[in-house]
C-alpha cells in the first residue's frame, strides 16, 4: 500500500514538473517572439521622434491572451519591457509600458470574450465590428494612457505636448492592434489541413498583387534613386493607387478566406508603414499626427471591411456546407427510410395478401375504397380495378343505404376509434352473406383523420352453424322434456295398470258369480277399466315404454282396411281423401298402435274443423341417405283453424290441449309422438292459423322383410283338452295374483301362487309339477321376473315361462324368445295370448270353468 502511494506521489510530482517545464518553455517562446516584434519597431525611429515606436506589441499581446489566456502574462510583461530596457529607459518608464500593455491586452481580451465570442471574434461580421471597436477603444486607450503616465514625470512635457504625445501613441497603437491581432489569431486557430495547392496558389497571388499595389502606392522605391535611375520617375498622386488594394482584398473576402485577407492587409499595411517611416506621400513628416491618422484610417479600411466580408462569406459557406451536409444526411436518411418503408410495405402487403379469411381494405375520409386485398376479392367478388374509388356503401343492402347505415358506421368509428360491425352484406353477384369485423379510424401523427381501415370476415357458415346449434339445443331440450314427462307418465301408468287389472278382473269374476240380472254396475266397472286401459296405453306409448309387438305389415292394405274406422272418427261434414299409390314399401310396426295413432290424429283434425272441411291422408316414400335408409312418410292434412306459432311446439306435450274441459285428455298426439319414436321414426307438425295443420309421421321401411300372413296370425286353435294343467303365478301383489289366477282357472287351469322369484325357485326345487310359469317382471328382491326366466331356462330348459308387466324398462332385457303380456288384460286377451304361443306341449286346459271361488282355488304354501 505504501509503495503504491509512493508511486502515485512520484507520478504526480513528475506530471507537475513536466507541466511546469512546458509552461516555462511556452513563456520563453512567447517572450522571445514578443521581444523580436517589439525590437523591430525600434528600427523605425522616424515614426516616433519622441522615442515611442508604432506599437505593434499591444495587438500581439491581445492576440496571445485571446489564444492562451491570462496565464501568459509574464511573457507579455517581459516582452513589453525588453525594448525599453535595451534602450536604457528609466524604471518608471519601463513599468508604465509593461503594465499598460498587460492591462490593455487583459481588458481587451475580457471584453472580447464577454461581448464578441473570444478568439472566434472573426467568425461573423458583427463580431469583427465589435473587435474593431474594442481594439480602438478602450484597449489601445488603456495602453497609451498608462504608458504616457510613466513618461510624463521623466520628461515633464507641457499639457499640449502631452495631449499630442498621447494622441500619437493611441493612433499608432490602434493601427498596429487592428492589423497584428487578426493575423496571429486566424493563423493560430484556422486549420491547415484544408490548405490545398489551389488555395496556396490563390494566397500567393493575392499577397503578390497586394505587395505590388503597396509598393507602387506607398514605397519609397518609386520616385527615388534607391533602386536605379531608370525607375526614378516621379508619379504624381500615386498614393491614390492604394485604393486598388481593395480589389484583391475584396476577392479574398468574397472567397471567404479570412486568413488571406488578414495576411494581405498586414503586407499592404507594412509597406505603407515603410513609406511612412521615410515620409513619402501621403505621409509627410511635417504633419506627424495627420500621417498617423492616415495610417489608422488605412488600417481600418484594409482590415475591418474585408474581414467582415470574409466572415460573412465564410459564414455563408459554412452554413451552405452545413446545410449541404445536413441535406445529404437527410437524403441518406430518406433513402434508408424509403428502403425501410418499401420493405415494410412489401411485408405488409404480403401479410394482408396472406390473410385468406379476412377482407382488409382501406377507405379515404369520404368512405371510398383506397386499397383491396385478395381475400376481399375472394369474399366479395370485386377485383381491385372494379372497386377502388367506389364508396364502400355498395356492400350494404339497399334499405341500409337509404337509412344511412354506412355513414353511421364511419361516424361511430371517428367517435370511438374502432366500431365493431355485424350484419348482412351484398356480394358482386347479388347474393347476401353475413359478416363480422370492425371499422377503425386511421389518423396521422398530428391526430388528423386520414381515412379508415375495414377488416371483415365472412361469418355466414358460422352463423348457420350457430343457428343449427340453437335448433339442436332446442330439440335436445324438447327431447329431454319429453323424456322426463315420459318417465313420469310411465311410472304412473305402471301403478295404474295394476289397479285396472284388479278392477277389470274382479268385474269379470262378478259377472260370472253374481246374478245376471245385475249386470249394469259390473258393465260400468268394465267400461271404466277399458277406458283406463286405453288411457294408460296412450301414456305408455308417448313415454315409449309401451311394450310393442311389431310385425311387418302392408301399409297400403292396412290403411285401406282402416277407412271405415277413420271415417267413423270424423263427422259427416268432413271429406276424407286418401292418396296412397301402389307398391308402397312395408313397415314393421305394432298394428294396433298404428291404428290408435291414426285415430288420434283424425279425432284432433275433426275437432279443428267444427264447420266441416277436408281431411287428407297420403303416403310417400322418402330417402334420407345411405346410412339412415328409406322412410315412409304418412301425411295427415286438415283445413281446420290451425295452431298459433307459440303453441305449435307444445302440441305433442302430454295433457296439453286447447279443447274445452271434458273434451279431451291431451294425450292423443302424445301417443302419436311416442309411437313414431318407439317405431324408429319421428313426427313433425306444421300449421298456419286459419289454413289448417299438417302432421307427418315418418316410419322406417322394411323392403327386404316379408309381410306377416294374416291367416297365420288369425289361425288360433281353441282346442280344449280334458286334462287340467298347473300354472305357477308369481307376483308381488296378492290382489293382482288373485285376479290372474281367477282368469287361468276360468280357462281351465289350476294355479299356484308365489309372491317372489326366490319362493318360486324353492317351489320348483321341491319337485312340484308345474306346466307354465306366469310371472310379473317388476318384483322386490334380488331377482326380478327377467332374472327368474333366466334361472328357469338354465335349470329347467323345457319349462315354458311367460312374463307380464304394466310398465318396466327391464322388459327390454328379457330374452327375445320370451313373450310379454301387457297389463291390464282380460280373460279373452289371456286366452288369445296363450294360443299365440302354441304349440306348447303342456297347455291342455280342460275347458271346465271352476265352480269354487277364486280364493279357494288358489293354492298357497
Amino acid at each position: 500500500m505504501e509503495r503504491a502511494r509512493f508511486g502515485k506521489v512520484r507520478i504526480s510530482a513528475f506530471g507537475s514538473a513536466r507541466s511546469t517545464a512546458t509552461y516555462l518553455v511556452e513563456l520563453l517562446i512567447l517572450a522571445a517572439s514578443y521581444i523580436g516584434l517589439a525590437g523591430s519597431a525600434l528600427l523605425l525611429p522616424a515614426i516616433n521622434p519622441a522615442g515611442t515606436p508604432l506599437w505593434p506589441p499591444t495587438g500581439f499581446a491581445l492576440a496571445l491572451v485571446l489564444l492562451r489566456g491570462y496565464r501568459i502574462w509574464p511573457a507579455i510583461l517581459v516582452g513589453s519591457l525588453s525594448p525599453y530596457l535595451m534602450a536604457g529607459r528609466s524604471l518608471l518608464e519601463l513599468g508604465s509600458v509593461g503594465i499598460g500593455t498587460l492591462l490593455a491586452a487583459s481588458a481587451g481580451a475580457w471584453l472580447i470574450g464577454r461581448w464578441s465570442n473570444g478568439h472566434q471574434t472573426f467568425d461573423t461580421p458583427s463580431n469583427v465590428a465589435k473587435f474593431a471597436i474594442i481594439s480602438f477603444a478602450p484597449t489601445t486607450i488603456i495602453s497609451s494612457t498608462v504608458a504616457l503616465a510613466g513618461f510624463i514625470p521623466a520628461n515633464t512635457p507641457g499639457f499640449s505636448d502631452s495631449v499630442v504625445t498621447w494622441l500619437t501613441w493611441w493612433l499608432a497603437d490602434a493601427a498596429g492592434t487592428l492589423v497584428i491581432a487578426p493575423v496571429v489569431v486566424l493563423w493560430a486557430t484556422m486549420p491547415l489541413r484544408g490548405f490545398s495547392e489551389w488555395k496556396l496558389l490563390e494566397s500567393v497571388a493575392v499577397s503578390v498583387l497586394v505587395s505590388v499595389i503597396g509598393i507602387v502606392a506607398y514605397s519609397p522605391l518609386i520616385g527615388s534613386n534607391l533602386i536605379s535611375d531608370d525607375l526614378n520617375v516621379p508619379l504624381p498622386y500615386r498614393s491614390l493607387l492604394g485604393f486598388l488594394v481593395l480589389l484583391p482584398l475584396m476577392w479574398a473576402g468574397l472567397r471567404g478566406n479570412q486568413r488571406n485577407v488578414a495576411s494581405a492587409a498586414l503586407i499592404f499595411f507594412g509597406i505603407a508603414v515603410w513609406g511612412f517611416s521615410v515620409g513619402s506621400d501621403p505621409f509627410p513628416k511635417t504633419d506627424l499626427n495627420g500621417a498617423l491618422l492616415s495610417l489608422l484610417v488605412l488600417s481600418i479600411s484594409v482590415t475591418a471591411p474585408p474581414l467582415a466580408l470574409a466572415a460573412a462569406i465564410s459564414t455563408r459557406q459554412n452554413t451552405e456546407a452545413h446545410l449541404l451536409s445536413v441535406q445529404n444526411q437527410l437524403n441518406r436518411q430518406i433513402e434508408r427510410k424509403t428502403l425501410v418503408l418499401n420493405s415494410v410495405k412489401r411485408h405488409f402487403q404480403t401479410l394482408i395478401e396472406g390473410v385468406v379469411d379476412y377482407a382488409i381494405f382501406a377507405l379515404d375520409k369520404e368512405g371510398h375504397v383506397a386499397s383491396w386485398n385478395s381475400a376481399a376479392q375472394n369474399i366479395m367478388g370485386y377485383t381491385a380495378d372494379e372497386i377502388i374509388g367506389k364508396h364502400f356503401g355498395i356492400f350494404y343492402r339497399p334499405d341500409e343505404r337509404r337509412a344511412g347505415a354506412p355513414t353511421r358506421a364511419l361516424e361511430l368509428a371517428i367517435q370511438r376509434g374502432k366500431h365493431e360491425v355485424e350484419g348482412w352484406r351484398i356480394r358482386k353477384n347479388g347474393t347476401p352473406f353475413f359478416i363480422t369485423g370492425s371499422v377503425s379510424s386511421n389518423r396521422d401523427d398530428a391526430g388528423n383523420l386520414a381515412g379508415f381501415i375495414n377488416i371483415l370476415r365472412d361469418a355466414t357458415e358460422r352463423r348457420d352453424a350457430e343457428e343449427k346449434l340453437v335448433q339442436a339445443r332446442e330439440q335436445l331440450a324438447m327431447s329431454q322434456k319429453m323424456e322426463a314427462i315420459g318417465k313420469l307418465t310411465g311410472g304412473i301408468a305402471h301403478d295404474f295398470n295394476n289397479l285396472l287389472m284388479i278392477i277389470g278382473g274382479s268385474a269379470q269374476i262378478f259377472a260370472r258369480l253374481l246374478d245376471p240380472k245385475l249386470p249394469k254396475a259390473i258393465e260400468a266397472i268394465q267400461t271404466a277399466a277399458k277406458r283406463g286401459e286405453s288411457l294408460t296405453r296412450q301414456l305408455l306409448t308417448f313415454s315409449r315404454h309401451q311394450h310393442l309387438s311389431p310385425t311387418v305389415v302392408d301399409l297400403n292394405a292396412s290403411i285401406k282396411n282402416m277407412r271405415t274406422m277413420i271415417e267413423s272418427s270424423l263427422r259427416g261434414n268432413i271429406v276424407y281423401n286418401e292418396n296412397i299409390g301402389d307398391g308402397v314399401w312395408p313397415v314393421k310396426v305394432d298394428l294396433a298402435e298404428l291404428e290408435l295413432a291414426i285415430v288420434n290424429i283424425a279425432v284432433n283434425a275433426r275437432d279443428a274443423m267444427p264447420n266441416g272441411g277436408t281431411f287428407t291422408l297420403s303416403v310417400n316414400e322418402v330417402t334420407a341417405n345411405q346410412e339412415i335408409g328409406a322412410f315412409l312418410a304418412i301425411t295427415f292434412s286438415d283445413t281446420g283453424t290451425g295452431i298459433p306459432p307459440n303453441l305449435l311446439s307444445k302440441m305433442f306435450d302430454p295433457f296439453f290441449t286447447t279443447k274445452e274441459v271434458g273434451k279431451g285428455t291431451g294425450l292423443g298426439l302424445s301417443q302419436v309422438y311416442g309411437f313414431a319414436h318407439q317405431a324408429g321414426g319421428t313426427v313433425t307438425a306444421n300449421s298456419e292459423v286459419g289454413k289448417g295443420t299438417t302432421i307427418t309421421v315418418y316410419l322406417p321401411s322394411c323392403a327386404d322383410e316379408q309381410i306377416t300372413s294374416k291367416e297365420a296370425s288369425a289361425a288360433k286353435t281353441r282346442t280344449q283338452h280334458s286334462q287340467r294343467q298347473t300354472v305357477l303365478v308369481v307376483d308381488d301383489s296378492a290382489d293382482v295374483a288373485e285376479v290372474t289366477s281367477s282368469m287361468f282357472e276360468h280357462l281351465g287351469y289350476e294355479t299356484i301362487y308365489r309372491d317372489s322369484a326366490e319362493a318360486a325357485l324353492k317351489l320348483l326345487e321341491a319337485g312340484t309339477k308345474i306346466d307354465l310359469v306366469f310371472s310379473d317382471i317388476v318384483m322386490p328382491g334380488t331377482i326380478d321376473g327377467v332374472g327368474l326366466t333366466r334361472e328357469i331356462r338354465s335349470r329347467y330348459p323345457n319349462l315354458p315361462v311367460v312374463l307380464t308387466t304394466g310398465y318396466s324398462d327391464a322388459a327390454n332385457a328379457a330374452p327375445p324368445n320370451v313373450r310379454v303380456l301387457r297389463k291390464p288384460f282380460d280373460t279373452e286377451a289371456l286366452r288369445d295370448f296363450i294360443h299365440d304361443i302354441t304349440p306348447l306341449r303342456l297347455l291342455k286346459p280342460s275347458g271346465v270353468p271352476p265352480t269354487s271361488s277364486t280364493a279357494s282355488a288358489l293354492r298357497r304354501s
